[in-house]
């Protein structure tokens, strides 16, 4: 019997040398670290050095976050990740009407430089490389840092991380976004324009894969949709005046891990390899940088089950394997709580031993690419490749990422490919263990990490006192400079100079945010009208 992979391909039982007739290693993968980098974008990968080890976390206040935080450098952690609550994610203060409820829930509430401050508070910004999931309010949370960093008197030019400023995709999977899509695209290509000049180490965007696949896309859809969504940012920051070897270097990826190994080390390979045509081919971009796709991987938050939480730890172990022999430059690890709540301190430290255990006692480190020229993998690796341009091509018929989004393609497709996984699981034809297989009658009550009720009207008084203590003319002058700039498009003024006059002088994350959605509106998708 043929089994079908995620994305509807077929795995046949056996491969062998007639798998890979017509294959020609020379042409499908180079040498790590070349064109058309199949194999790896760098000679070494992990036998100099392994990946970036980074744990999601934020919840709460700010001052709770930077005490984790310590306590994860402390483990070992190479990097952190950020995780803000929905009012931050969505450009609103802690105290706005609109939000009452959800303030610190699923992550640290963000509302001002004080916050940011307290955020990283001791820890040193020119030591740790910080990503921040953050789409439409992006470039206020980057500022941000840059201020932060700025009081610690470190160069900008230092820094290091990213933001993850992919607003496309909120359109399509996630739904925190704020403006419409054109008025997005200007403010991605102004953070593309600041960053090259201001804080030249920063990758400026995370085009993510990741919510698309928690929301039910396939390994192919993943990757498509991710990468027609990065063809649109190029286009969009060309046609700003921008060139492309300017920018693309800093351009980076975020893709998902799943528990189906052999595929999803296909799906990285096949997504290298596209990615370093468009850019050559379409794009003429000429500096190798610019052509490599990098990513970050999380391993799959969907496939987590709140029943017998503990084997998680094997589900986020093979999801972790699988980005390593994919080729991931960072990685973070889900915690076995993740599906209840925010992630204790302990399943967050047993997350990063998890990578520990794969980089330090196992031989993975030691070559490059394992599986290269596995008859298996690499038919895997065409296949997939195939189907990941069909979608594409499926897009670009449908005028682009966003002609796409506007009649609803991609996030009808992921919706179907959703309810097919759905129907496999209570029919029994997929096996989840401990769901539908394997379940216990007795499975143990597990208490989750909640958030401190009295956090929202914590950080409300902590707003009423910074309006009480700050220079509101300076404020509100600031906050008409950007919306004048806002209003002219055609006025060459890059948003994030006004944007950071106005944080600096201790304006809100919401202000900025309202001060915009006063010019731009906020976009309101066909289907809900």
């Amino acid at each position: 019997m043929v089994r079908e992979s995620e994305s509807g391909l077929p795995i046949e039982p056996v491969y062998g040398p007639e798998a890979l007739a017509d294959w020609a290693p020379a042409v499908a993968l180079g040498a790590p670290g070349e064109f058309p980098f199949t194999r790896g974008v760098y000679p070494d990968m992990y036998t100099g050095r392994p990946w970036t080890m980074r744990q999601y976390a934020g919840f709460g206040t700010a001052r709770e976050s930077n005490e984790r935080y310590h306590r994860l450098v402390e483990a070992g952690t190479g990097g952190l990740s950020v995780a803000f609550d929905l009012p931050t994610q969505m450009g609103f203060d802690s105290d706005d009407p609109r939000v009452r409820g959800e303030v610190g829930k699923v992550g640290v509430a963000i509302d001002s430089v004080d916050d940011m401050h307290t955020l990283f508070d001791g820890i040193p910004l020119d030591a740790v490389s910080t990503s921040m999931t953050i789409n439409a309010p992006a470039a206020l949370l980057l500022l941000l840092y840059q201020l932060v960093a700025e009081e610690q008197g470190v160069d900008p030019a230092k820094l290091t991380g990213t933001i993850q400023n992919d607003v496309l995709k909120e359109y399509i999977a996630r739904g925190t976004y704020i403006y419409p899509p054109k008025a997005s695209l200007r403010l991605i290509s102004d953070i593309f324009a600041y960053c090259h000049k201001e804080i030249p180490r920063w990758n400026t965007i995370s085009i993510s894969g990741y919510h698309m696949a928690e929301a039910g896309a396939t390994p192919a859809q993943e990757v498509a949709f991710t990468l027609t969504n990065a063809r649109e940012y190029v286009r969009a920051a060309l046609a700003a005046g921008l060139a492309v070897d300017d920018f693309a270097p800093r351009l980076s990826f975020f893709f998902v891990a799943r528990t189906t190994l052999l595929e999803e080390v296909a799906k990285f390979r096949a997504a290298r390899r596209i990615w370093a045509e468009v850019m050559r081919d379409e794009f003429g971009a000429r500096n190798p940088k610019s052509t490599m796709l990098r990513f970050h991987t999380q391993t799959a938050g969907v496939q987590l089950t709140a029943q017998q939480p503990e084997v998680n730890l094997v589900r986020v172990t093979v999801q972790a394997l699988a980005a390593v022999l994919g080729g991931t430059q960072s990685l973070h690890t889900n915690s076995y709580d993740e599906a209840i709540a925010l992630p204790s301190e302990k399943a967050a430290r047993l997350a990063l031993r998890t990578q520990q255990v794969i980089a330090h006692e196992t031989d993975l480190t030691a070559t490059v690419d394992p599986f290269a020229g596995s008859f298996a993998v690499e038919a895997m690796t065409d296949e997939i490749e195939t189907e990941i341009r069909r979608l594409m091509a499926a897009v670009e018929d449908l005028g682009g990422a966003v002609a796409a989004i506007e009649v609803g393609y991609q996030k009808r497709e992921i919706e179907r490919a959703a309810y097919d996984v759905i129907q496999t699981i209570e029919d029994g034809s997929r096996v989840v263990v401990g769901v539908n297989k394997f379940v216990r009658a007795d499975d143990e009550i597990f208490e989750p990490l909640r958030a401190d009720p009295a956090l929202e009207a914590q950080q409300s008084e902590r707003l009423a006192a910074l309006r009480a203590e700050r220079d509101n003319e300076a404020v509100t002058r600031h906050l008409g400079e950007l919306k004048a700039a806002a209003a002219d498009p055609d006025s060459g003024v890059n948003l994030l100079y006004p944007m950071h006059d106005a944080l600096r002088a201790r304006a809100t994350v919401g202000e900025v945010c309202n001060a915009l959605r006063d010019v731009w509106g906020v976009y309101e998708p066909k289907d809900a009208l």
